[in-house]
């Protein structure tokens, strides 16, 4: 989710060198050169952060990733069991900037470059920002609010490998929310899924299944959310770590050109977005591990403050609740007319915020917009990178687990339902029975639709709510 508000939008050691100068007398012009070298040591810096390219932790901005097997469970389920039923969710694909107030801050860092382009073309730059001095400079061209070539690339992939993986089940329908980039992110999946079938698929969003709430889009059904919240958590943590590098960047950048913390907040986005576009973007070498940790740590905060744990009232688990008793209601098939395979698109908001009805990533101490928490379970970037796909499993065996178990494949990694496990084997495969499950989840299963649980977190707000995802 880009950001939740209720105008949709995201409000969402360091060193100092000289600044570099146009003109320098000859009796400077080795003191100047050995500045550049410091300075260019400075920013040629390892693209490592425990081991890891930060540019795989860009928060929700992240392009599809495997999750990283941290968790050290089984990765494959013992050769005895079978998986009978599975339920898909699927966030869309990579997707230009979300609402006007990220494009603005990405204009507005391309306006104050244009505005000190003549004090750039005479400066000495390092290496990482002399793009700044070819052609026109940096110039975006991003695409707000849909999806991008990289995004319909990850969605026919993901179709193609699932029906390699799960070659034996199908379905006649497929189901979005009613934004136009997941109705895309659907279809594409299909065409890698089906191929020419795709054509007998019948394509439904929300607006078309009966019933007065979605667990696709819960949040479309409760007004009462304070989403300003969210905005505030993430300004917090924004107003902490933006001004030193933009103090940093300006250090580096000629007289004549000041970057505001808005264009440094630009900068980081077109990183972020230029990637989401299928571009190499420049911006991306310009910043230091930790403040791209920075950047996703605010991502995170944002998210957590919109339909995780920091969610007042609790609304975000409330809305969460839905999806999981979907999810009980089928693997038990309560209806008894429950489907082999479900396959269904929605946004990261989604996903998490199922996960924290589950308790799945809940940090204790919960996250705060005071200092950043390296170590956290909340993580954005492993759980919703665009694309990010949440795989549900109804599985039984003949010896290794007694009656139906359940199992969370989380991008492509199995995640640990820890707060069902009751057994050894559950530990080790990551699994548990779908009766422990079920118990597990009583937060969820004691929530109606309208009740008094919905209402305290959910009840009539004048706000106007448009979830970006």
């Amino acid at each position: 989710m880009g950001v939740i508000s209720p105008t949709g939008h995201i409000k969402d050691c360091t060193e100092l060198v000289p600044r570099p100068i146009s003109l320098v007398p000859p009796t400077m012009f080795i003191q100047g050169i050995l500045n550049w070298l410091t300075l260019a040591s400075l920013t040629f810096i390892s693209h490592k952060h425990e081991d890891e390219d930060p540019l795989k932790r860009l928060g929700n901005l992240t392009p599809y990733r495997v999750a990283p097997a941290s968790h050290k469970v089984k990765a494959e389920l013992p050769n005895d069991c079978s998986v009978d039923r599975v339920m898909l969710m699927h966030r869309h694909g990579s997707r230009g900037p979300a609402g006007a107030e990220e494009m603005d801050l990405i204009n507005s860092l391309v306006q104050t470059l244009r505005n000190g382009r003549d004090a750039l073309q005479d400066a000495y730059l390092p290496e990482n920002l002399r793009f700044l001095q070819t052609g026109k400079g940096y110039e975006s061209h991003l695409d707000p609010e849909n999806l991008t070539i990289i995004g319909r690339q990850q969605l026919f992939n993901h179709g193609v490998e699932f029906v390699l993986k799960y070659p034996n089940f199908t379905t006649e329908t497929l189901l979005s929310s009613t934004t136009q980039r997941v109705i895309d992110s659907m279809y594409f999946f299909a065409q890698g899924r089906f191929g020419r079938e795709v054509e007998d698929k019948d394509f439904l969003t929300v607006d078309d299944v009966p019933g007065p709430v979605s667990w696709i889009t819960p949040w479309t059904s409760c007004p009462g959310i304070d989403w300003h919240y969210a905005s505030k958590v993430g300004n917090e943590w924004s107003n902490a770590y933006l001004p030193s590098i933009t103090k940093r960047l300006n250090d580096l950048l000629p007289y004549g050109v000041s970057l505001t913390d808005d264009d440094t907040h630009g900068a980081l986005y077109a990183c972020a977005y230029d990637i989401a576009a299928g571009e190499v973007s420049p911006w991306c070498d310009v910043f230091y591990a930790d403040e791209l940790a920075d950047f996703e740590y605010e991502m995170d905060l944002i998210m957590v403050a919109s339909v995780g744990y920091l969610v007042p009232n609790d609304a975000g688990r409330v809305m969460g609740s839905v999806f999981v008793n979907e999810l009980i209601n089928r693997f038990s098939n309560t209806s008894g007319e429950a489907q082999s395979l479900y396959l269904e698109f929605g946004h990261d908001a989604t996903i998490m915020a199922a996960m924290a009805a589950m308790d799945l990533n809940r940090d204790e101490p919960p996250l705060s917009s005071e200092e950043l928490r390296q170590h956290r379970r909340f993580r954005t970037s492993y759980q919703t990178p665009f694309a990010a796909q949440m795989i549900w499993e109804s599985f039984t065996c003949k010896e290794s687990f007694d009656g139906p178990q359940i199992r969370l494949v989380l991008n492509e990694e199995t995640y640990p339902l820890r707060t069902c496990a009751e057994t050894k084997q559950d530990r080790r495969f990551g699994t548990c029975s779908l009766d422990a499950f079920i118990r597990a989840n009583q937060f969820s299963t004691d929530i109606e639709f309208g009740d008094d649980t919905w209402q305290a977190a959910c009840g009539a707000h004048s706000e106007v709510l448009n979830v970006q995802g």
